[in-house]
């Protein structure tokens, strides 16, 4: 059974809504902090700061955060929403 229907997934519009999702996907899969950390390269404090929405977190090491528990970011255009009609 594939875990790609059982993990969480949806937009990041900040450091925290990433972290949120790293560590969902991190406890889903039974992954310690530690054994992230070794996995992704970077120090279990780095996990810890990224977890709980660090806004000064490296980006590059973030993405091998999110490459070590098998996740892709993807960017695309918003879809802005018209409000109103200027006519």
């Amino acid at each position: 059974m594939s875990l790609d229907n059982l993990l969480p997934s949806g937009n990041i519009n900040s450091v925290a809504d990433l972290g949120a999702l790293v560590r969902s996907h991190r406890l889903k899969q039974g992954i310690t902090q530690a054994d992230l950390a070794a996995l992704s390269g970077v120090g279990t404090r780095f996990i810890s700061d990224l977890e709980n929405g660090k806004p000064t977190i490296a980006l590059g090491k973030a993405l091998e955060v999110a490459r070590g528990l098998g996740l892709e970011i993807q960017v695309a255009p918003r879809r802005w929403v018209k409000t109103g009609s200027r006519d």
